[in-house]
């Protein structure tokens, strides 16, 4: 086996600019491959101008124990999206907010939402995310800030037992968090009945209509009582967003707090395996002592499963998560690599986006995107909160 040490080329640098031919639906996507010249960019030295709120958290009119809710969290001071969203979300109004993974807009939306819900426990909160993964991270962050309160909420996902959700849902909880299909799934069962959720979260929308979610969106949006407070969150806001804004939404307040900055943070870079082993290669990478916590994307849940296989008989603490996995099991290799105990998280496309894993050092794409979109959404899982990260993509 060769050492196969990585050097930082010295070749094209790249850009930003994404491609006109945008993925939809997952019916339209690029058959060509990338120009692996995309995948070269040098970090740059982004001086970060911190937000200066022009609120503190107790200048909000929430519920008492959601104040201290918030101080035992650790939250000291309101992001943008929290600064700017929170007092519009109390007074009632629609809201459109454009916002970065990891800039705290669950607790934007989770904070009044509780606090509504404490003074009239008659009302219900539907959340819609693409993901389990995002689904399950929300729920997590409602029991912190909802602690002894008395407000109960359902996960409505696939990968676990529709019978135990259909029995919760029974109990009649505050808040419903779940993912589009399973959503429907439920409400043609008649075990969920959507006329009766007056306060709906759409999360991560663009990340919906890039799975396919729109036709479920549009059904799910159809059944909802006219008279409801609409909250509609993503990353980006492509022209295929537009109308299901009009459908969802009533004289929305439009936020917007996007930086962009992520992939400035990252030193992208390419390594050319020259018909070498790319296992070799990649062992011979992740054996070098800065690769403490890594992301490799592969195409297939296939080859993922594969490979997992190939670096476990060589001695690597791996993790592994995709669609064939139950949601037990992707949650637990999720927390296996937030926690340190393993060093490497294989995955597809599925986490490539809305899951916060602190201090991810490199992403390896094993296999590459098929889009520059999926690229830019895979290495987004480092170079975060400020801190340096390497992209390294794998090329023939």
């Amino acid at each position: 086996m060769s050492n196969t040490r990585w050097i930082p080329s010295r070749g094209f640098r790249g850009n930003n600019n994404r491609p006109n031919n945008r993925r939809r639906f997952n019916n339209h996507r690029r058959k060509r491959p990338l120009d692996s010249r995309l995948f070269i960019k040098k970090a740059v030295d982004v001086v970060e101008v911190k937000y200066q709120p022009t609120h503190s958290f107790t200048d909000f009119v929430l519920h008492e124990m959601v104040q201290k809710n918030i101080i035992a969290r650790g939250y000291t001071q309101p992001t943008a999206i929290q600064d700017q969203a929170i007092v519009p979300i109390i007074e009632g109004n629609d809201l459109v907010g454009i916002a970065d993974t990891g800039t705290g807009k669950t607790a934007a939306f989770l904070l009044p939402l509780i606090t509504k819900i404490s003074k009239d426990q008659n009302k219900k909160v539907l959340i819609i995310t693409p993901t389990r993964e995002l689904a399950s991270q929300i729920q997590d962050e409602l029991r912190l800030f909802s602690k002894n309160m008395g407000i109960y909420s359902t996960l409505c996902i696939g990968g676990v037992s529709i019978h135990a959700q259909a029995r919760k849902l029974s109990r009649n909880p505050h808040f419903v968090i779940g993912t589009p299909g399973r959503i429907m799934d439920l409400e043609k069962r008649r075990l969920l009945n959507l006329t009766k959720y007056t306060n709906v979260v759409l999360d991560e929308v663009d990340r919906m209509l890039d799975m396919g979610f729109i036709h479920d969106m549009k059904y799910i949006i159809s059944l909802l009582p006219k008279n409801r407070q609409s909250l509609f969150f993503s990353a980006t806001m492509p022209n295929t967003i537009k109308p299901i804004m009009h459908q969802f939404l009533t004289n929305p307040t439009t936020i917007s707090v996007t930086t962009n900055a992520t992939s400035q943070n990252v030193d992208q870079d390419i390594i050319n395996t020259r018909g070498k082993n790319k296992v070799d290669v990649l062992h011979d990478l992740l054996i070098q002592k800065e690769f403490k916590k890594v992301l490799v994307f592969g195409r297939t849940k296939r080859g993922v499963n594969k490979l997992e296989r190939s670096l476990l008989h060589r001695g690597f603490k791996i993790a592994s998560i995709h669609g064939n996995k139950s949601q037990a099991q992707r949650l637990r290799s999720l927390k296996k690599l937030q926690n340190n105990q393993v060093q490497v998280l294989l995955a597809t496309d599925v986490v490539s986006r809305g899951i916060d894993i602190d201090d991810v050092t490199h992403v390896i794409n094993y296999n590459p995107p098929e889009t520059y979109e999926d690229y830019i959404h895979r290495i987004g899982r480092t170079g975060r909160a400020g801190n340096r990260g390497v992209a390294l993509t794998f090329v023939d």
